[in-house]
């Protein structure tokens, strides 16, 4: 599974930053790592360098072998918060579909 980090001009992606959800990512969602192809991290800040809650938005684009990619997003007030939400998404649309793959499979 390929990762890739973007950040908007007000955030600021470091490698250290980026290792950290990188390994994140990869722990969170081995259970399907072999259906993911690469997994897009968009971070961004809504509010500029304004103050602001709920200004940090996460967006993840997963892309799975022979369907289509998988978008969440989630915004919260931290880098941290915004990007365990959008995981959590993500999670939860990759086992419904899971899901809807072994049913499918099962008639």
């Amino acid at each position: 599974m390929i990762i890739q980090f973007n950040t908007d001009k007000t955030i600021n992606g470091n490698q250290r930053q980026r290792d950290y959800f990188a390994t994140l990512i990869e722990e969170e969602l081995e259970r399907h790592s072999t259906h993911i192809t690469r997994v897009e991290i968009h971070l961004s800040d809504e509010n500029g360098i304004k103050e602001g809650s709920n200004d940090i938005r996460c967006l993840l684009e997963a892309r799975l072998r022979g369907r289509k990619p998988i978008v969440v997003v989630d915004q919260s007030d931290t880098i941290e918060h915004a990007m365990a939400g959008a995981i959590e998404k993500l999670k939860a649309s990759l086992e419904s579909i899971m899901d809807r793959i072994s049913d499918h499979r099962k008639t």
